[in-house]
This record gives C-alpha cells, sequence and structure tokens, in this order.
C-alpha cells in the first residue's frame, strides 16, 4: 500500500493514468502525424528554443501537457500537479515533490526527436506518494509502445508482456566480467559548454573509459558491448527495465524525465541509485536515489548466479561503474 492511498484507490488510478497516457500519446502522434502531412509551418509546428539549442518545445508540449493537467484536475482536484512546461515558464528550480500525492509529467520527452521525427519520444505520467513513485505510464506512440507499473502490481509492457522480457528459465543474472557484456546507454545532455573539466567533458571521458577494452585507460577500460544514445532519458529507464540496457548513466535530468521510468524499473526489479561515485566505490553504501537529485545511475533487473543473489549482482555492476565515471556536477536547491 502506498502511504495514504488505499489498494482500491491506487488500482483506479492506475487505470486512470494508463488510459491517460495512451490517449496523450495519440494526442501526440496526431501532431507528428500532421507534420508528416503537411510540411507547410503552420502555427502548431512552429518551435521555440529555451535553454539552448537542443532544447527545443513546440506547441504539441504544451497542448499535450494541458490536456494532461486538465484529466488530472477534473478526476482528483486535491492532488498536486508538476509538469515540464507549467515548471519551465515559472523559471524555478526550486525541489517541489513532498509527501503530498503527486502527478510528475513530461507531455513529450525526447523533444529533439520528435521534432526531427526520429522514433525515440514519448509521453511520461507518474504519480508520486509520499516523495516516491508508485505509478508509472511512458507511452511512445510512434513505436506502438506502452510501459506501465503499479507497485506491488508489476511493471508491463503493452498490459500483456512483464519486465523483463526476458524470464526464462529465470532472469539473466548479470555477466560476471560486467561491465564488460553489457549495454551502457547515456546521453550527451543539454550543457554543451566547452569547458575543460565541465560536465560535457567529463561524460565523454567517462563514456570512452566504459568502452575502451579491457586494460586501457589505465585499467579503467570496460569493454561495454556496446553504447546507446536514446535522446530520451524516460526511454532510457523503461529499455532498462525492459531488460534491453543493462545500465543507464546520467546527470541533468529533472523530476518529470525519470519518475515514471524510475517507478517502472524499480518495479520490474530494477536498482537506482546516484550517478556520481563515492570517494571509495569498492565499500560504500549504494544509496537509493531521491527523485530531482538530477544525477541517476540505473542497472537492470537480474536474476541470481551461483554465487550471488540478484542485488549483489546488481551492486557488483554498480561499483564497476563508479570505478570509471567521473563526478557530474548539477547542483539545484533543495538537493
Amino acid at each position: 500500500m502506498a502511504g495514504r492511498i488505499s489498494a482500491e484507490e491506487l488500482d483506479e488510478i492506475y487505470a486512470f493514468a494508463t488510459n491517460l497516457g495512451k490517449e496523450a500519446g495519440r494526442l501526440l502522434m496526431s501532431y507528428a502525424n500532421a507534420r508528416m502531412s503537411d510540411q507547410s509551418a503552420s502555427a502548431e509546428q512552429k518551435f521555440l528554443e529555451k535553454d539552448s539549442a537542443v532544447d527545443i518545445v513546440t506547441k504539441a508540449d504544451e497542448d499535450v501537457e494541458a490536456f494532461i493537467k486538465n484529466s488530472i484536475e477534473a478526476k482528483y482536484p486535491t492532488h498536486k500537479f508538476i509538469g515540464e512546461e507549467t515548471y519551465s515558464k515559472g523559471q524555478s528550480r526550486d525541489y517541489l515533490i513532498d509527501d503530498s500525492p503527486t502527478w510528475c509529467v513530461d507531455p513529450l520527452d525526447g523533444t529533439v526527436n520528435y521534432t526531427h521525427l526520429f522514433p525515440m519520444f514519448c509521453v511520461s505520467i507518474a504519480f508520486i506518494v509520499d516523495s516516491q513513485p508508485v505509478i508509472g505510464v511512458i507511452d511512445a506512440p510512434f513505436l506502438h509502445q506502452t510501459f506501465s507499473s503499479c507497485e506491488g502490481r508489476g511493471a508491463w509492457l503493452n498490459g500483456t508482456q512483464r519486465l523483463p522480457l526476458i524470464r526464462t528459465p529465470q532472469i539473466p543474472s548479470i555477466p560476471a566480467r560486467a561491465p564488460g557484456g553489457c549495454i551502457f546507454s547515456c546521453e550527451w545532455g543539454k550543457d554543451r559548454r566547452d569547458v575543460p573539466d565541465g560536465n560535457m567533458h567529463r561524460k565523454i571521458e567517462s563514456f570512452v573509459n566504459m568502452a575502451a577494452e579491457l586494460g586501457g585507460r589505465g585499467g579503467k577500460g570496460g569493454m561495454v558491448h556496446g553504447v546507446r544514445s536514446l535522446g530520451s532519458a524516460t526511454l532510457d529507464l523503461a529499455y532498462t527495465a525492459m531488460g534491453s540496457f543493462d545500465i543507464w548513466w546520467e546527470g541533468g535530468c529533472w523530476e518529470w524525465d525519470v519518475a515514471a521510468g524510475i517507478a517502472i524499473l524499480k518495479e520490474a526489479g530494477g536498482l537506482v541509485t546516484t550517478a556520481n561515485p563515492p570517494e571509495d566505490p569498492e565499500t560504500a553504501e549504494i544509496p537509493e536515489v531521491r527523485i530531482g537529485s538530477r544525477l541517476y545511475l540505473a542497472v537492470r533487473p537480474a536474476g541470481p548466479n551461483d554465487t550471488e543473489t540478484a542485488r549483489q549482482s546488481q551492486e557488483r555492476l554498480v561499483r564497476e561503474v563508479w570505478k570509471r565515471v567521473r563526478n557530474l556536477d548539477y547542483a539545484r536547491p533543495g538537493a
């Protein structure tokens, strides 16, 4: 049971959120279809730059968020609402999640992808109780994929396939040579300042460390199986829950970028902690991440092996990633 919300109420909210995510996805896709059928520069398709040239907002963002917000307020008028577009317009960077029942929404994650009609974009809806996401819905309309979860009720793809997808004879364990054999997911992010030892340079160094041959980079080479960048933190987390990615490492995301994905990943059996390595990665405690910390390291659901529990193997992978990545600087008030 999630805090002050009864099991029956949670079931009702879950059904409402899942349906709302699909309806919002259809609305979002209608804008994409309009772009594909009419290439004229209509008012709906013009875009504005926000913080940088890679942070684009379209009218679709605002219209889809308004649809979601109005639907929630009509059904649950006492619940708190945090949406990317309404939050951004206030230009506040305060930490807004508290113990109140809260909806945390990104109407269009992967906006740059959407602008270029690259299919990796989605609607993200999370329901949070006592500062923890207990329901997550991610609808990727171009891909015809809906990810959903509710605390204690499992995580699902399109309502029929339980996450992670590979479950027979059991969920695969973390590779013994991890991060070798793993798919590593990462993003370039919006901070593109070409500053020595800035976030972009630290990310690039970390990416190369993870990818380099074993023994390379002064012993930091991880020889991951592959490196992927989807351009959507929300879908990075969904694909980690699905088991397609083993690792997701990122800094700079806001609550709406990750809340639904974290709900789905944790319900699927994944682990989410901080991106920044502690002073001693071998012995440090592995903390549960705080939504809104802006620093995330996620590991896929895992099965046990002959010598480790599932959790032990996940923690081993976290420590191996920490040994190879740099600290990122994404501070915010209240975090």
